[in-house]
């Protein structure tokens, strides 16, 4: 059945390396950003790599008025609708220490954006009775750390979120992967000090879509992030609250 791939988010480098290996399949993509000269280029290249469809359409997580006509394009299409959320900001907490106001726009475009969007998808992958979620968290919303706990909480909020969706669409014959990345080599993890065991945003793509295929509820990627967190989520809160990881 034919796959069409709502791709928010779709400037990031996570994002357009997801694209370009659905691109390979067939699928139609409607790529969905800000920047519309860095999405047109996106879609040319999946044209070329074999996408069946491409097309670049507007989002912004701060801005309602940007999902619907995303989700009216994606309905027109025949077959299975899905979605890949790689949505997200991460000022430096320093930043967001000396502004909270900075605040605001994090949790909106790491989860409230994101998750918004989602509920108004979900009828009508309810109404198909198939389709796929794909949402992209992080390791950081395994517990909260000194050095990004804001990005961190919204991570957390829209993991808890992914699960509650993953609860409901299964229902409804959909499925939910939340993604917990760790250090990817991305533009917003550029000049982040004290980064180690890099992926490279292609190895996440292909974990992500590894992960679809066998319908998995929550995976890290690379995979050894699971045990790194499991030993950060394991430290006693008397030692954690002094340690600066």
């Amino acid at each position: 059945m034919h796959q069409t791939w709502i791709i928010l988010g779709a400037t990031s480098s996570m994002a357009r390396a997801m694209a370009r290996r659905l691109a390979k399949d067939g699928a139609t993509l409607l790529l969905c950003g800000r920047d519309m000269d860095d999405l047109s280029a996106t879609a040319s290249d999946c044209l070329a790599r074999g996408a069946t469809k491409t097309e670049a359409l507007r989002f912004d997580a701060r801005d309602r008025a940007s999902f619907a006509p995303i989700i009216e394009r994606a309905t027109k299409e025949e077959g299975t609708i899905n979605c890949a959320v790689f949505v997200g900001s991460m000022p430096e907490q320093s930043s967001i220490d000396a502004d909270p106001a900075l605040i605001d726009g994090v949790v909106q475009d790491s989860h409230i954006g994101p998750a918004t969007f989602l509920s108004l998808l979900a009828p009508h992958l309810e109404e198909r009775g198939q389709g796929t979620v794909v949402g992209v968290t992080s390791v950081a919303g395994d517990r909260g750390r000194i050095g990004n706990y804001v990005y961190g909480s919204a991570k957390a909020g829209f993991a808890i979120y992914l699960s509650g969706l993953r609860n409901r669409l299964t229902r409804a014959g959909g499925h939910v992967v939340t993604v917990k990345p760790g250090f990817v080599d991305t533009a917003m993890t550029w000049g982040i000090e004290g980064m180690f065991l890099v992926a490279t945003p292609d190895a996440v793509a292909k974990d992500i879509l590894k992960a679809v295929r066998k319908k998995k509820n929550v995976i890290y990627t690379p995979f050894f992030w699971r045990y790194i967190m499991l030993i950060i989520r394991h430290i006693p809160e008397f030692i954690f609250k002094k340690m600066s990881i």
